[in-house]
């Protein structure tokens, strides 16, 4: 038989005040603040993609031919422009380190560019200009120095999907008997540099949009094979989905914005399954939705982030990989993209040059 000990009703209330003291501690501690400060980029052109390599180094790119990086958390910024690119949007971009980065201009036909740097933005070389007049170039990422892809506009019915496995040095087209066939009109939103998202082992997923639907196609072979799947996210001319953040092979989440955003719209929806199935969530209240989101890498408890030009907020995830706690707002800032390095160092980017710090509870 076993013996119960009877504990003194003092040490029960003590041991009930501490659990409680506990939860409420944890409830708080999803509800605070998120600490916020602005920072001057030394441009005014308007940021469009953000890469935080770590605490310490982020780059960001945008109009004008422009990119920005800091090596000290973002205490100071350098900016430049790339020599003959002043007329360019930047994109996207992908930093390896302090010296090292891609960006992918957009535009038609040979606007449409990836180009590199191994010398911390002295200079900036060409590495592939889109060879098609009809196309257009949306965003990239990458698995390693050596592998990663970026999406176009669909062409001529054809997705567009180009892999590097030389560290940038050739980019090889997908074989359009590898994907699917495009809808029509179909393509990514060129607005954050976050329509791509790639993971260890050679996962990647891709979100684009039709005149009436979603798609998010994934790979899980380094872009050799492609699977598709409909989004719950609502689409429309001049909306759909535009993010896309993974924290892991079977964790994600898609945000959905455009300006033809409706109060109804579907414009959140999460997978615990790597992208098979994809369940609707409430999103923040943004006037033309998110354009731009992200999972904080190192959170104890599983945080996404979402900003569009109506501000900047976060959730909450459970267990369950649902959206547990009400969208908290940051701010109402014009914002374009986000990137994290852990959950004390993340920048929001946007107009006029605008970089933010983010530092979450």
């Amino acid at each position: 038989m076993i013996k119960r000990t009877a504990f003194p009703l003092a040490l029960r209330i003590s041991l009930l005040g501490t659990i409680l003291l506990a939860t409420l501690g944890a409830h708080l501690a999803t509800q605070a603040a998120a600490r916020r400060s602005e920072q001057s980029s030394g441009t005014r052109a308007l940021l469009i993609a953000v890469s935080a390599v770590d605490e310490r180094v982020a780059w960001a790119s945008g109009s004008l031919g422009t990119w920005v990086r800091t090596v000290d958390g973002g205490d100071t910024w350098t900016t430049g422009r790339v020599t003959g690119a002043d007329s360019l949007q930047f994109r996207d971009i992908h930093a390896f380190d302090d010296r090292t980065a891609f960006m992918l201009s957009i535009g038609n036909g040979s606007d449409s560019r990836i180009y590199r740097t191994a010398d911390g933005g002295a200079q900036w070389e060409i590495m592939h200009t889109n060879p098609d007049s009809a196309g257009f170039y949306d965003c990239m990422d990458f698995w390693d120095r050596e592998h990663g892809l970026f999406v176009g506009d669909a062409v001529d019915g054809r997705i567009v999907i180009r892999t590097t496995a030389d560290g940038g040095v050739t980019w090889t087209r997908v074989d359009a008997a590898r994907l699917p066939a495009a809808q029509e009109g179909e393509g990514s939103f060129a607005a954050s540099g976050t329509c791509v998202e790639t993971q260890h082992g050679g996962h990647a997923w891709i979100v684009m949009n039709g005149a009436t639907r979603s798609r998010l196609l994934r790979t899980a072979d380094y872009g050799r094979t492609w699977a598709v799947e409909t989004l719950p996210i609502t689409a429309r001319a001049g909306s759909g989905a535009q993010s896309v953040s993974f924290r892991d092979a079977l964790n994600g989440v898609v945000f959905g914005g455009g300006y033809a955003v409706q109060p109804e719209d579907v414009l959140v929806a999460i997978t615990a399954d790597g992208g098979d199935t994809w369940t609707p969530q409430a999103s923040p209240t943004f006037k033309v939705g998110t354009w731009g989101g992200a999972f904080v890498p190192g959170a104890p408890v599983p945080t996404i982030v979402a900003v569009g030009p109506n501000g900047a907020a976060f959730a909450r995830l459970g267990a369950a990989g649902a959206i547990t706690t009400a969208w908290t707002p940051i701010d109402s800032s014009n914002y374009w993209s986000v990137g994290f390095a852990s959950p004390r160092a993340g920048w929001a980017v946007g107009t006029q040059g605008r970089i933010t710090k983010l530092s979450l509870p």
